[in-house]
């Protein structure tokens, strides 16, 4: 899976390149998300919390948290389904199973 990793974040940088839209701070989001979906064993979906990927994004703030993601699923970067029960998490899906994050 090591290579599907390393696909993933190729096809971001090269999606990102021309969207103006994207700042550091999706950037670090993203990165934080991958780092996770490879502690998960690389499952699709997988299971997020903000208070993990906060200080893994470097983000301080739950609201700038909660806007970045929505961002990103909204650019069609991430599926994001959010979740209200704490102990579950969020859903979060990364396109593995498109051919180029389905962008």
């Amino acid at each position: 899976m090591f290579s599907m990793e390393i696909r993933l974040r190729k096809e971001f940088r090269a999606a990102i390149k021309n969207d103006m839209r994207i700042g550091p701070v999706h950037i670090s989001l993203y990165e934080a998300i991958i780092d996770c979906w490879e502690e998960q064993g690389f499952s699709d979906p997988i299971h997020v919390y903000a208070k993990k990927l906060m200080p893994l994004a470097k983000i301080s703030s739950a609201a700038t948290y909660h806007k970045v993601i929505r961002e990103l699923h909204d650019y069609k970067y991430i599926r994001y389904e959010p979740s209200c029960d704490a102990r579950y998490g969020s859903l979060v899906y990364l396109k593995v199973a498109d051919a180029g994050l389905g962008l």
